[in-house]
């Protein structure tokens, strides 16, 4: 199968490299970047709501009721998982877009750059700002991926496809498996985990409103803990770049495999999907399911999930409908500024010292409103801006610091 587009890096006329051209980039590409930047925040909500405590128990210390139910439903089911894996799949693609061949040692060059600067951006963003940043975890696991990327489509498919396959395997075998050990099993499990009570909950809270310096003290101490954690999570990380850059080297990515293909990766997620809606809806008696731990193992297969999404949106767009998947371009090609950028509105609002201070005060339900004034503001500035400009202001800094010049910003 012949490679697909690539956004080229063009040649300056003294020999370097320069930043790619707006119309150079790949519609496909920027419509899943914007679809996976969206998505990611409203899984992030609840991690700038409320303390890491929550977001690390193992055990519910809510029990939401009511719209709140229901709004941690569309979350667990629609968005855990499903946004940052693709994500995480179109970083893999990038890394070959800017690197290019490992035999092309000026890209190379300009991959490392690139991915050097992405780590201080992850440090400074994961200190200073919020502590689930990604950012600097993309940066160490883009370093390994970078000697994978000249591998061929199948290779990378295999290798890659076939490692996140066992990560799905297990995360749906596990809760099948605990089901089948039957309810006394399962309750004397449920008890042997560390229990998060709503005490332990308010007093995290509280300690992020001791002082002005608490918010920061309490970011710093989270996001520590993570970025080691972050380490193990390695082995699944790469695993997903390289199935992601496998898809984009055989055509996937990009619209050119047949379009059976596309609508039998959608019919299958949807199946998934719909499974895992039925079986977690609010209010369902886990007993009456026909397979024990039905719910938690279909929400194990977010990689599946997320490639019916990808179909969903390239089969749109196959179908003419441009109208509709092209309004995810322009966050797409702004998801740096973007991601950035939901970090700086949620983090005023809820814990940093100059916005009203929200953490603890909003449950799903709520959530949901901030995070769709959210979309819908960066849905309108994100075309607005690129209206004047070639990409978003902090793409600019980025790729300023990557080719370590001042690149052209203004169109």
């Amino acid at each position: 199968m012949a490679m697909p587009a690539v956004e080229a890096q063009p040649q300056l006329a003294t020999g370097g490299l320069a930043p790619v051209q707006p119309k150079d980039r790949i519609f496909q590409l920027d419509m899943l970047r914007g679809w996976a930047i969206l998505g990611i925040l409203a899984v992030n909500a609840m991690a700038f709501a409320w303390p890491i405590v929550v977001e690390t128990a193992t055990t519910d210390p809510f029990g939401h009721t009511g719209a709140d139910a229901w709004g941690a439903w569309v979350t667990e089911v629609f968005f855990q998982d499903k946004f940052r894996t693709l994500f995480t799949m179109l970083f893999g693609v990038s890394i070959f877009l800017v690197g290019g061949e490992r035999s092309d040692p000026g890209r190379g060059k300009l991959l490392r750059s690139r991915i050097l600067w992405l780590a201080v951006f992850g440090i400074i963003h994961g200190a200073a700002f919020w502590y689930g940043d990604i950012l600097l975890h993309y940066a160490y696991c883009g370093a390994i991926m970078l000697l994978m990327r000249s591998w061929s489509a199948g290779r990378l498919l295999w290798i890659g496809g076939s490692i996140s396959a066992l990560w799905m395997a297990i995360a749906t075998a596990g809760p099948l498996l605990l089901g089948a050990m039957g309810p006394d099993f399962q309750e004397q499990f449920a008890a042997n985990q560390p229990q998060v009570t709503m005490e332990t909950v308010n007093a995290a809270v509280a300690a992020y409103k001791t002082s002005f310096a608490a918010p920061w003290i309490e970011n710093v101490k989270a996001w520590l803990m993570l970025a080691m954690l972050s380490l193990f999570l390695i082995p699944v990380t790469v695993p997903l770049m390289m199935l992601g850059l496998g898809l984009y080297k055989s055509g996937f990515f990009v619209g050119r495999s047949p379009v059976i293909v596309y609508l039998l990766v959608f019919l299958a997620a949807a199946a998934v999907l719909a499974t895992d809606a039925w079986a977690s809806l609010p209010g369902q008696d886990p007993a009456s399911l026909p397979v024990a731990g039905l719910d938690d193992a279909a929400g194990g297969m977010a990689p599946l999930i997320t490639l019916g999404y990808a179909a969903m949106l390239i089969l749109l767009t196959k179908m003419g409908l441009r109208v509709l998947s092209g309004v995810l371009v322009p966050v797409g090609r702004m998801a740096f500024t973007n991601y950035l950028t939901q970090t700086l509105i949620m983090a005023s609002l809820f814990y940093l010292p100059w916005g009203p201070q929200w953490m603890g005060d909003y449950h799903p339900a709520a959530l949901w409103t901030v995070v769709g004034a959210i979309w819908v503001a960066q849905l309108i500035w994100s075309p607005l801006w690129l209206s004047v400009f070639s990409n978003g202001p902090l793409e600019w800094v980025w790729r300023s610091l990557t080719y370590g010049r001042m690149v052209p910003i203004r169109k």
